[in-house]
């Protein structure tokens, strides 16, 4: 009887600390929220360019942030460099192959919130059919009050990782193997 009485005060704590989290939706209707990413070209300049459609959602308990959480998916077709030949090369079998992989998406697995305001996200990262634990170093832009009567919280992060990790074997040369990934998620709560 003691063991029930305790099981079932632990799933009441676990609730109790489940409802305290907001749950966010990423703004991506009002483009309060992108996702860009950089590669050397040739090693002598940076290419730019981001994914324009994508969706996800986040929850934050300020009391406890190493609950948090992120989920997002992200429509490959999308892709945008700001030069359509060079897009199409790109959803192309080289690169991203979207007709095969339309989607790439990102499930966190842990969110640590360090002493100087960095956070560490931990997480899977499917990308061209190949899924790979990835860390995102991020940092609380802020939270408040909107003028339109809700509540939004913003963060923002980078991480960086080969493009042959998720089997992109085109050569781009020996300094374009990494690409960087600058994310700034602005969610309204739920």
């Amino acid at each position: 009887m003691k063991k029930l009485i305790i099981a079932g005060l632990l799933i009441v704590s676990s609730a109790a600390s489940t409802v305290m989290a907001e749950n966010y939706i990423i703004d991506t209707k009002g483009a309060h929220a992108f996702i860009q990413f950089k590669i050397k070209h040739l090693g002598y300049s940076w290419l730019y360019g981001r994914f324009n459609t994508f969706d996800g959602q986040f929850s934050y308990d300020e009391k406890n942030p190493g609950s948090a959480s992120v989920s997002v998916n992200i429509d490959t077709t999308s892709i945008d460099s700001n030069h359509a030949e060079r897009d199409k090369h790109l959803r192309g079998k080289d690169f991203l192959d979207v007709k095969q992989f339309p989607e790439a998406s990102f499930v966190s697995t842990s969110f640590e919130e360090k002493a100087d305001g960095k956070i560490v996200i931990k997480g899977n990262f499917t990308l061209h059919g190949v899924s790979k634990a990835i860390t995102i170093d991020a940092e609380h832009i802020g939270h408040g009050n909107d003028p339109w009567g809700g509540y939004r919280r913003g963060f923002a992060g980078t991480t960086s990782f080969a493009l042959k990790d998720f089997n992109i074997n085109y050569n781009l040369g020996p300094a374009s193997q990494q690409v960087e990934i600058l994310l700034s998620v602005e969610g309204i709560r739920q």
